[in-house]
């Protein structure tokens, strides 16, 4: 069984106003407080931060049992709570800030160095995602992996999508994250790779260059990882349901199964271009589960509803071997019935009629969610 973690990235908020608050060092001082200064999940706390200082990060240990994940993302989401209230901020599952702000990036060597080189797009990268990552047995694996599952990775996108409002204003998108974090120089889709020689070529490549600083900021859809032994995907915003993530994870975990599965019996990965799949993210981010999507296999429009379906029945095999289909297709049902977190905020600003109760909205849904989660 592949083992599985999750990396997500919290918005720190006043909970009154809902206006993001920079105060991500406070919330690790307060993590480092309680738990030791260890780094990792292997002892202290887990939590990290990030370009913007408005934001947290925190990853799961890696499990191979969903009710365990589930378990984890609950319990870090809590405790990133209970030290954002002790600095007096709540945490927001939301993929953009709906109010304007104008984030502060962290100090640091490497934050500064992001700042010059790229400008206003570095400024702009108040964005927060939810990471996947599996297990791959070698790095030959991992990349026969990444080839096969490029053009499924813009479904996974759409049904995540959590970011429909950006400075005050409703974009048009569900996920306006995935353009905001696009403009990005190494971000997005890629090329067949074909070898885990020609990756570490293209890598090594694209550092020699000049124009990124290090390997960690090759910021492909899906990746290498560059610390564990796995393959980690990149696509999906953080989403404002604690079960969502499990979701998530369950599919990704059975499409690295499949996608080695297939590299094993020598079948080849389909031959679509970066261009296409370029569209496919494009239309993923604009329509979440709300208008057409680019069907993973013909890349010509359909319905959310038969992309999700072809998905699901592509990784069905490995779904049913680990054990995770009742979930996953409980989990697609609710989600295609309930909504995704675009859908919610949106619903929210109905109701409400102003994107700060929108916010704070969202923020006791985090808490709420993880507390039942966990």
């Amino acid at each position: 069984m592949r083992s599985v973690g999750v990396e997500e990235e919290l918005l720190l908020v006043d909970a009154d106003s809902g206006v993001p608050l920079a105060l991500s060092g406070h919330v690790l001082e307060a993590a480092d407080r309680c738990d030791g200064p260890a780094k990792g999940w292997e002892k202290g706390h887990t939590f990290e931060r990030e370009l913007a200082k408005e934001q947290v990060e925190f990853a799961t240990k890696p499990v191979t049992d969903m009710a365990e994940l589930a378990r984890e993302i609950g319990r870090w989401r809590q405790e990133a709570a209970r030290h954002a209230e002790g600095v007096g901020a709540v945490v927001a599952a939301l993929a953009t800030s709906p109010l304007p702000v104008e984030p502060s990036l962290n100090t640091g060597r490497r934050y500064r160095w992001v700042a010059d080189q790229f400008g206003l797009t570095a400024q702009e990268q108040l964005t927060c995602g939810c990471h996947v990552h599996v297990s791959v047995e070698s790095d030959e694996e991992g990349v026969a992996v990444l080839d096969r599952i490029r053009p499924w990775l813009p479904v996974l996108t759409a049904l995540s999508a959590n970011s429909p409002f950006w400075q005050g204003r409703d974009t048009g998108y569900g996920s306006y994250r995935s353009r905001v974090w696009n403009r990005l120089p190494a971000a997005g889709p890629v090329d067949l790779f074909g070898s885990a020689e020609r990756y570490h070529q293209q890598v090594e490549a694209m550092v020699g260059s000049g124009v990124l600083l290090d390997e960690g900021m090759v910021w492909f859809d899906a990746r290498l990882s560059a610390a564990y032994p796995t393959v980690e995907i990149r696509v999906a915003d953080v989403c404002l349901d604690a079960s969502t993530p499990v979701l998530l994870a369950a599919l990704v975990r059975a499409l690295v199964e499949t996608a080695a599965r297939e590299w094993r019996a020598g079948r080849p990965p389909a031959p679509v271009s970066t261009s296409m799949l370029r569209l496919a993210a494009w239309q993923a981010g604009r329509s979440g589960l709300e208008g057409s999507l680019l069907h993973p296999e013909t890349m010509r429009e359909t319905s959310p509803e038969d992309a999700v379906q072809a998905l699901y029945l592509h990784v069905h095999e490995a779904l049913r071997d680990h054990g995770d289909d009742a979930l996953v297709r409980e989990g697609i049902s609710s989600l295609m019935h309930d909504g995704n977190g675009a859908r919610v905020q949106r619903e929210l600003l109905r109701a409400g009629g102003e994107l700060a109760a929108v916010v704070t909205r969202c923020a006791e849904l985090t808490t709420r969610s993880a507390a039942a989660a966990g």
